[in-house]
């Protein structure tokens, strides 16, 4: 017999189902109940049933004439006698042949669990019993058999044996499906893990390259860091673009701005040279807002006016508000490109500090550009009002002042919690790094300059946090951002170069070639204008070398290609073309300018930076030079940088230091010490601790020359302590 699913049940006749569903109601209920009594009323019921259903049917089925059809009336009288006469043999099988049609009934509602039987009241078993099996339609059903309860067979078809049950899937699946699988001893799920781990092979790669091409000197000394990496980059996004399904996009906007770059400025801001930083500061504010607008200016009003002229073609021709939303954002010089060149060439502090600087400050003019002509687009330049163009102004100091005050701040916090730490050394590192991030990402909550934030907090933690923490914890910070931002550095050049391989290019040569020549061109007349108008108010003039350097070393990079990611496609049509043109900007920028800038330094002969530390004498100079001039200015009556630089320094060592800095005394001995020889340390410590102090150790060296001249004169002392 073929196996029966759940379909062919539910397929049978209303009439035999609704049989089969109250027999096992029925069944259920009989566990108190012994079975002799259960089989005579199972039996009394069914006689009873069956002849009030014969007898209304009409006309009557079809029969044999040479049997003899048992009246209804006399049926119940004729079981009774049976069953209360001695001819035990019929009864005992009467009962076996219910036994049987019982256990059939059992198998069934075991094959098929009760799904119709939903809602019966409760009362006693026995009439539970009565009630469900005198539902039964044995007219409409086969009947058990004729010799049960003596009645007349009618032909039809038999009641099906019950079988275990199939789901349809089983069954489809046929013996296979019913195999068991054992625990494995191991197992295998690269899927799982697949798009982290080939990031991390590719990354794993990039880490092995760069040691390969520190050990390569000729290499070295040619190329720069940065141009490799992106060079691997490329060839590992090859790889994944035609050898594999793996659709990784690492460089997103929020990856590059979120995690990539913070370490990035904050070790550049830590380790900056502060005096030196502020004693330009205002040619750095020169370059970084005067020379951003005009190179957004003039670069985006030549591609406008080329445009206008239908070089790049009719269908590629950009509108006004879109080309200077791209001009916002490839004018900036890339802090992340400056740092991994200038850092290699190790030109002079001077040339590094305004070139960096200018990369760092000129964020805030970027990102508040880059969004007022986002806002524009979106508005649409026949509804701009002037109200508009105000408050773009106005939002410029708003973005820049805001981010500096939130970096001071939370620097001012980090050192006032590291004020309490000296017992717990351990957490210190933890208070730099994660309190420096949070002063980045509050400015990102009210769309600040990030950058300048985590920037200003470096520089304010160097002043008050290194003097509470640890040498040890020193040190740690040290490395572990050094190696945060060289793996920074690392990856964002390689993400750089796996982005570049994909199908969404749009190439427009006459917009890339444009591009490149306006930048250039544009950055060197802005530079020499400037240059020209700085050298009017410093002291040390900018030379046409430094000028030629500084106007080579204007490089892009991830900035301004995160940033045109983040451009909408829906609002600028010509996305993909501003995409392909920004990572051609970067290519020529890092590749041709970043090569060749090392060799020109050399043959122009550009000064080189002086790594060592200056000594007592120099910095005595310095702080005299320091306090000459203030007094000068405030003789003549001007306010200058010295008198300003004089000013704080008087109120932060009267007020701030104190307030933030645990031991003060201690700590400018320690300073004192840094610049002593090591041979004089004995002799400052003496003086800084009193007389009573160079007592004690001329007593102590008076003992120590008793003991010397005691041992010569007895020799055979020193023998028996020996012995």
């Amino acid at each position: 017999m073929s196996i029966r699913t759940e379909q062919d049940y539910d397929s049978a006749t209303p009439a035999l189902a609704q049989q089969m569903n109250l027999a096992r109601r029925a069944c259920w209920r009989i566990k108190s109940y012994s079975s002799e009594s259960l089989f005579k009323t199972y039996a009394s019921v069914i006689t009873d049933t069956s002849a009030n259903e014969i007898d209304a049917e009409a006309p009557p089925p079809p029969r044999d004439k040479t049997k003899t059809r048992i009246e209804p009336q006399i049926a119940p009288a004729k079981r009774n006698s049976s069953c209360t006469s001695s001819d035990w043999r019929g009864m005992f099988s009467k009962r076996t042949l219910l036994i049987c049609a019982l256990a059939l009934i059992l198998g069934s509602a075991q094959a098929r669990p009760n799904t119709s039987a939903v809602g019966v009241a409760p009362r006693k078993v026995s009439q539970d019993i009565v009630d469900a099996v005198t539902q039964l339609n044995l007219g409409q059903s086969a009947p058990i058999d004729a010799v049960d309860v003596g009645l007349d067979p009618t032909p039809s078809a038999r009641v099906p044996r019950p079988e275990p049950l199939k789901s349809g899937d089983e069954n489809a699946k046929g013996d296979e499906g019913h195999k068991m699988e054992r625990y494995p001893l191991s197992s295998v799920d690269f899927a799982r893990v697949k798009t982290p781990f080939i990031i991390g092979i590719w990354i794993l790669s990039a880490s092995i390259a760069k040691i390969g091409f520190h050990m390569t000197p000729k290499l070295h000394l040619i190329f720069p860091e940065s141009c490799l990496l992106i060079v691997v980059g490329v060839v590992i996004g090859v790889v994944l673009y035609f050898c594999t399904d793996v659709a990784v996009s690492p460089l997103t906007p929020n990856t590059f701005f979120f995690y990539m770059l913070p370490p990035i400025i904050l070790d550049a801001g830590y380790f900056m040279p502060n005096r030196l930083f502020f004693d330009n500061l205002g040619t750095i504010l020169l370059m970084a807002v005067v020379g951003t607008i005009f190179n957004i200016a003039t670069i985006g009003g030549s591609l406008y006016a080329c445009g206008k002229m239908g070089i790049y073609g009719e269908s590629e021709t950009p509108g006004l508000m879109d080309v200077f939303l791209f001009a916002s954002l490839i004018s900036a010089v890339d802090p992340v490109a400056v740092l991994a060149v200038f850092e290699e060439i190790h030109v002079n502090e001077i040339l590094y500090i305004v070139v960096f600087g200018e990369s760092l400050l000129n964020d805030a003019v970027t990102v508040v550009m880059y969004h007022m002509m986002e806002s524009y687009n979106e508005i649409g330049l026949d509804k701009i009002i002037a109200q508009d163009i105000a408050s773009g102004v106005g939002s410029f100091f708003v973005v820049a002042l805001g981010g500096t005050a939130i970096g001071i701040i939370w620097g001012f916090l980090t050192g006032l919690v590291t004020r309490f730490t000296d017992h717990v050394r351990v957490i210190e590192p933890i208070f730099i790094f994660v309190m420096a991030y949070l002063a980045y990402l509050n400015a990102e909550i009210f769309h600040m300059s990030g950058i300048l934030a985590i920037t200003f907090c470096g520089i304010t933690m160097k002043n008050y946090v290194e003097s509470n923490i640890s040498q040890k914890s020193h040190t740690t910070v040290k490395y572990a951002l050094k190696m945060l931002s060289s793996s920074a550095e690392t990856i964002i050049f390689m993400f750089l170069g796996v982005a570049t391989v994909n199908n969404m290019h749009v190439w427009n040569t006459w917009f890339v070639v444009l591009t490149i020549a306006f930048c250039s061109v544009f950055r060197v007349i802005g530079v020499i204008l400037l240059s020209a108008l700085a050298n009017r108010f410093r002291l040390h003039k900018l030379s046409r070398v430094d000028q030629f350097v500084m106007s080579y070393g204007g490089l892009r990079g991830a900035v301004a290609f995160a940033l045109v990611l983040l451009v909408d496609e829906n609002v600028v049509k010509q996305k993909n073309m501003f995409v392909t043109t920004t990572i051609a900007v970067i290519y020529f920028t890092v590749f041709l300018q970043g090569i060749t800038i090392k060799p020109l330094v050399k043959i122009l002969n550009v000064k080189r930076a002086n790594k060592r530390k200056p000594t007592m004498n120099e910095r005595i100079h310095e702080r005299f030079m320091d306090h000459l001039m203030a007094g000068i200015e405030d003789i003549v009556g001007k306010t200058g940088n010295y008198n300003v630089r004089d000013k704080f320094k008087r109120f932060d060592n009267r007020f701030i230091r104190p307030l933030l800095i645990r031991d003060l005394k201690e700590i400018n001995e320690l300073h004192l010490l840094d610049h002593i020889p090591m041979q004089s340390y004995e002799r400052a410590l003496n003086t800084n601790r009193g007389p009573s102090a160079s007592n004690a150790d001329g007593k102590s060296r008076r003992q120590r020359r008793y003991s010397r001249i005691s041992s010569r004169m007895n020799p055979f002392r020193n023998m028996n302590d020996k012995i």
